[in-house]
């Protein structure tokens, strides 16, 4: 690696002279949409470890801490702490390997299977998850109304150049009031809130890793289940879709967990949760280019959206929202990625 980077000498002698890691190459492993950054150190026999650069002016890594403690004891499969540093923001981490979901399933891997081990360590993070649950934030009210906050200030005015009219405010703050108390009166169980293809690692044994995770809350029982089967990264359809809900529905309930009186229930707190996060992320993907000057979001958009769009015409309630997207929103979405593409590749 070249240029100066400061975190990265600091995180080396931090092996070097506070582990005693006796590491013999360092490279580049992932970024995500934090501040975070992790790295791949291998020792002299080829033994790998993961490192989190977390700089603590913009990161706490205390979080991520306690999840990991809490989902270990759940029994799911999160990378093993070895060592850590809260004054400095590292950790040294087990290394879950370079496979995601998202590349397997990319590759041709046999979805239903992969499918079925998430929706299996996903039952055991809800069922015993509970006593963990009530150890973290809840996923209450304010955060749901501030995450979807982010969809007018990021996606609208800034990245379609959309300029609202009061009735437009109007009728996004009634659609996010009408799906925060549908997300209030579902079962609250331990949400990791970003579970999916990009943060299930696939391993041989114990499949999948589970990363990412710090930002977990007690939450909405569907919430997970749409962030992994409404993926911003890969879909489905939708038939296939509903028939993994209904059998982790039915798992759900023959372990004794919450599946709502009918499937019908079930299908809407799962679609209406869906849309709350799908709202969130157009904002928050609008947000990584502007802000943060990462375009790679950028193409997730259109998906994203198409999310929204499909929710929304299933459910009455939702009849007006639905208009003003496909009327205000879809047709200048694909006019905005060009504009903002071509200026980032230029």
């Amino acid at each position: 690696m070249s240029g100066h980077d400061p975190r990265l000498e600091q995180l080396q002698n931090w092996l070097r002279t506070d582990l005693r890691w006796p590491f013999v190459r360092v490279a580049p492993a992932s970024a995500d949409a934090s501040f975070r950054r992790y790295f791949r150190i291998w020792n002299a026999d080829g033994a790998t470890r993961i490192v989190m650069d977390a700089p603590p002016e913009k990161e706490d890594i205390a979080p991520y801490l306690q999840v990991s403690a809490l989902l270990e004891g759940c029994e799911v499969h999160v990378p093993r702490v070895h060592a850590s540093d809260a004054r400095l923001g590292y950790v040294l981490l087990e290394d879950l390997g370079s496979c995601s979901y998202l590349s397997r399933l990319h590759a041709g891997g046999d979805a239903d299977a992969l499918y079925h081990d998430a929706l299996e360590v996903l039952l055991r993070l809800q069922l015993k998850g509970r006593e963990a649950a009530r150890k973290l934030p809840p996923y209450d009210g304010s955060v749901l109304a501030r995450e979807m906050a982010l969809m007018p200030e990021w996606f609208c005015a800034r990245h379609l150049l959309l300029r609202l009219e009061d009735s437009e405010r109007t009728l996004i703050q009634s659609t996010a009031e009408f799906l925060i108390a549908e997300a209030l009166a579902q079962p609250t169980v331990f949400v990791h809130r970003d579970y999916h293809s990009r943060n299930l690692m696939v391993l041989e044994l114990d499949n999948p890793g589970v990363i990412d995770f710090q930002d977990a809350l007690a939450g909405p029982c569907g919430y997970d289940l749409a962030s992994l089967l409404k993926d911003c990264y890969i879909d489905w359809p939708r038939a296939r879709v509903e028939g993994w809900v209904s059998g982790y529905r039915a798992r759900l309930i023959a372990a004794g967990g919450d599946g709502g009186r009918d499937p019908a229930l079930f299908l809407r707190w799962f679609d209406l949760i869906g849309l709350q996060r799908h709202i969130k992320v157009l904002g928050i993907f609008a947000r990584l280019w502007y802000r943060d000057g990462k375009s790679g979001y950028l193409g997730d958009l259109p998906r994203t959206l198409d999310y929204v769009r499909d929710t929304a015409r299933r459910y009455p309630e939702l009849r007006a929202f639905s208009s003003w997207v496909e009327t205000r929103l879809a047709p200048q979405l694909p006019l905005a990625n060009a504009r903002e593409l071509a200026g980032a590749t230029s």
